[in-house]
């Protein structure tokens, strides 16, 4: 099985509006988001809400997905992989690992679950000399996803620990999109903008 957990907890701060409700090709960021994961054979969906989960689980009618609540999602993004974590099937082969702030069609995410081999702890894209998004994790690191700590700084400490047994995918620049101010909106919708 292969399982996935979508990040939209954040506030969105330096955005000023949720990330997850942008309008991305006509339809909300968050849908986009769930739909490609979907169509890259992805089988469980686990979305992670916290700021304004209601307006955000409001737009997501029709689909299927489960979702889980971090309440501390003030604190770091640590606590919204281990909630998700926690929500993922124990019988994932595979985890695949995206934040909603990082549109991915699904021939990118595709790829990167292609390139994971059963021996690997995970895989992610690189483009240049930069690793992108999202890392596909073996299931069997389901666990050390659920001790995630911001003091071990969350997914980067996990893939510290496990960094003799990474692969990388080549990729193009789209693995390396993510959105945190306006102006990174702008200049994603242009570089994706026949993704969606």
């Amino acid at each position: 099985m292969i399982s996935s957990i979508l990040l939209a907890a954040g506030m969105s701060k330096r955005m000023g509006e949720p990330k997850a409700l942008l309008d991305w090709g006509g339809e909300p960021l968050i849908r986009y988001q769930i739909r490609q994961l979907q169509d890259a054979g992805v089988n469980e969906v686990v979305v992670v809400l916290g700021y304004r989960a209601d307006d955000i689980h409001r737009k997501l009618h029709g689909l299927t997905y489960r979702s889980v609540l971090n309440p501390i999602y003030q604190l770091g993004r640590a606590g919204s992989l281990r909630a998700g974590a926690k929500a993922v099937s124990q019988e994932a082969s595979v985890i695949v690992l995206l934040n909603v702030d990082q549109p991915r069609p699904a021939e990118l995410i595709r790829s990167v679950i292609e390139g994971h081999t059963p021996e690997a702890s995970a895989t992610r894209p690189v483009h240049g000399d930069q690793h992108g998004h999202p890392v596909v994790l073996a299931g069997r690191l389901r666990g050390a996803l659920i001790t995630a700590t911001e003091d071990q700084q969350g997914l980067k400490g996990v893939l510290a620990n496990y960094a003799d047994n990474i692969v990388d995918v080549l990729s193009d620049e789209r693995c390396l999109v993510d959105m945190n101010t306006p102006d990174d909106y702008s200049a994603a919708a242009s570089t994706l903008s026949g993704d969606h």
